[in-house]
């Protein structure tokens, strides 16, 4: 299984930063591998909740069905996603400060190919340090949305 934890102080209230990230209609604004999404029912926050999300990353396009498992607002929120062949993910956001910020907002993902410990190496050969930078660009460029 393959990693990606990042963390970024941003001067703004955890709320804020909360409604930010989890407003599918924002993912273009600061997920910079984000794509597209479709969101499934009525779009309510709730566990249970179901989108379908193209990424794209190393110039390749892919989709990922995320289902939002746990929510805790405005302080923690975690999805599960199944992608290609068989391949899952965990994300989740951590969010910690005052009500008045600023906010620590910390990002988790994991991932895991087919193929158990041989396509996790062949993953981790093929995408190598490329989804930590996207991580910490996605982080920098939240920032900036929140803190302009």
């Amino acid at each position: 299984m393959s990693k990606v934890e990042v963390a970024i102080q941003i001067a703004a209230p955890p709320q804020a930063v909360f409604d930010t990230v989890m407003d599918h209609t924002r993912l273009a604004e600061w997920v910079t591998i984000h794509r597209s999404v479709r969101v499934h029912g009525d779009g309510r926050l709730v566990p249970g909740l179901r989108m379908d999300q193209v990424l794209h990353m190393r110039g390749v396009s892919f989709k990922v069905e995320w289902t939002l498992k746990t929510l805790t607002e405005p302080h923690y929120a975690e999805w599960n996603g199944r992608g290609p062949a068989g391949s899952r993910a965990l994300t989740s956001y951590s969010l910690s400060g005052p009500d008045s910020g600023p906010t620590q907002f910390s990002y988790l993902t994991q991932f895991a190919t087919p193929g158990g410990p041989l396509g996790n190496a062949a993953s981790r050969l093929v995408v190598g340090h490329a989804s930590e930078r996207e991580a910490h660009a996605s982080l920098r460029a939240l920032k900036a949305i929140l803190e302009h």
